[in-house]
């Protein structure tokens, strides 16, 4: 991993944020890259409709942070989030985005998004959020943040209870805890925002490391450890 060069503002000599939008919706990706581009000491490098192209420009040059909507053709934003979170960790990611679902929320934060705000935020929000994860925080819309709190207060008082199968990555025990649940790849992919063949891999994935034969087997095992939920209404099916 390489170290990101410092790049400063010639004429005052302070830090210039490089910034990447990723929206698929133009009106708004436009009007958001207007309102950064009025900001001093902000450089939008790149405007884009979808993940990968978000992806391909953080690696392509140095990118503090990253505006990330979720609900994208091809690559979503919770997939995109993950692989820049992976191989440019110096890199923030915001999520900017209509759903407020707790899946979504919890998803962004496992994949490695720093921030978490809805498009229903302010353009003075929006661009302390900006600066405030360049700088190593973490930020939160009002509604997101009392979510993310009751969470881990709750999770707090349930205690520190052994993970199940420590073997798994976090993405493949979530996975397999749909798996449990009789959600088929498609349904998994939908609530995940993955494409179905990485869904497809990490049910692959799960199996080898459970050591089974099939998907019956380690939905058994997954049960068994207190993953998912008996359900007698989504058939499950082979891979």
């Amino acid at each position: 991993m390489t170290t990101q060069p410092s790049i400063e503002d010639s004429a005052t000599g302070n830090r210039v944020l490089r910034v990447v939008v990723a929206d698929d919706h133009p009106v708004f990706r436009d009007g958001l890259q207007l309102m950064l581009a009025d900001e001093p000491g902000v450089d939008v490098v790149a405007a884009v409709a979808d993940g990968d192209a978000a992806i391909h420009a953080v690696l392509r040059d140095p990118v503090d942070v990253v505006l990330m909507d979720l609900r994208m053709p091809g690559v979503g934003g919770i997939e995109a989030t993950a692989r820049i979170a992976t191989e440019r960790p110096d890199t923030a990611v915001v999520v900017l985005t209509m759903s407020d679902d707790d899946d979504s929320v919890f998803a962004a934060l496992r994949a490695g998004a720093r921030g978490y705000l809805l498009k229903e935020a302010g353009a003075e929000d929006i661009l302390r959020a900006v600066r405030a994860v360049a700088s190593g925080e973490a930020v939160f819309g009002p509604r997101i943040a009392d979510r993310v709190i009751a969470f881990f207060s709750a999770a707090g008082l349930r205690g520190a209870a052994a993970t199940p199968f420590p073997s798994l990555t976090d993405r493949e025990r979530e996975v397999l805890d749909l798996v449990a649940r009789g959600c088929d790849n498609p349904t998994i992919a939908r609530r995940l925002f993955l494409s179905e063949k990485t869904v497809r891999n990490h049910v692959s994935a799960c199996l080898t490391k459970l050591q089974v034969a099939s998907r019956a087997e380690a939905v058994a095992l997954a049960r068994d450890a207190g993953l998912g939920e008996q359900s007698t209404n989504s058939p499950e099916r082979r891979l």
